[in-house]
């Protein structure tokens, strides 16, 4: 859209054209390294900065945009997802718990063999597993992405489930009754691949978490997961004081393990 095709003359007021467009703009990445200030939107729209300001106002008010008092507004970081050490999380429940719509892109769903992970799940290499591959979203933008093989002869249903927007935990306990219970995992700062960063629209540079998580049910690995999350929207908590040093969470506490 450009200043000419602002519809002066029409029932939508100028400021809420001007939103819509700078919405636009800025979903198309246009915004990434400085927005622009109230006599630059004025004069490239024709508009007054009467106009720019209800436009601007309006988005900093939805949290797309921040700006202090005579300071030029900036794209507004995207939430945080905030996740706290040795609970039995689900992140699902932890994007949610930021205001964030979650959904995911099924890469992958199918039955396979792989020795390494049938070993890390004490099984034969031979084992059939259940193999789900996702790229999870917080809002529209990428969060992670998240690979999990089970047993197949406990978790075939699976296979059925549509995971676009629901959680594995809870098809699992819905489809199967198998609940996972506790579980070990080590979590490491690296470089994404290339790759990896093109599909998790990291910034250039950013590191990752790289999480491997072993979970059991009722005794019985049954969930080997690697996960790679984006560092810039995804931190790691925990409380401590002086006398017991860190306290961890209990499962139950903080997080459901029934959603993942």
């Amino acid at each position: 859209m450009t200043a000419s095709a602002l519809d002066r003359g029409g029932s939508t007021p100028l400021w809420r054209q001007l939103q819509l467009e700078l919405l636009r703009r800025l979903d198309d990445g246009e915004f990434a390294d400085q927005f622009p200030g109230e006599l630059t939107l004025a004069e490239e729209y024709g508009v007054s900065r009467h106009t720019v300001r209800q436009a601007v106002g309006r988005l900093r008010a939805d949290g797309v945009v921040v700006a202090g008092r005579g300071r030029q507004p900036r794209v507004a970081p995207p939430p945080e997802i905030q996740q706290p050490i040795g609970a039995l999380y689900s992140l699902f429940a932890s994007v949610e718990a930021a205001g964030l719509p979650q959904r995911s892109v099924v890469r992958t769903l199918d039955l396979r063999a792989d020795g390494v992970v049938a070993q890390r799940l004490d099984l034969e290499g031979s084992t059939p597993l259940v193999y789900l591959e996702r790229l999870r979203l917080a809002g529209d933008e990428p969060l992670a992405l998240d690979r999990v093989w089970l047993p197949a002869d406990l978790t075939a249903p699976l296979l059925e489930a549509d995971f676009t927007r629901t959680s594995l935990y809870r098809e699992l306990a819905a489809r199967t009754g198998v609940r996972i219970d506790q579980g070990h995992e080590e979590v490491h700062a690296v470089q994404p691949t290339p790759a990896e960063q093109a599909r998790l629209h990291s910034p250039p540079g950013a590191a990752a978490f790289s999480i491997h998580r072993l979970s059991h049910a009722c005794g019985r690995p049954v969930e080997w997961r690697h996960t790679l999350v984006r560092g810039d929207r995804f931190a790691l908590t925990a409380d401590f004081s002086a006398h017991t040093g860190y306290r961890l969470a209990q499962p139950g506490t903080s997080r459901e393990p029934a959603l993942s």
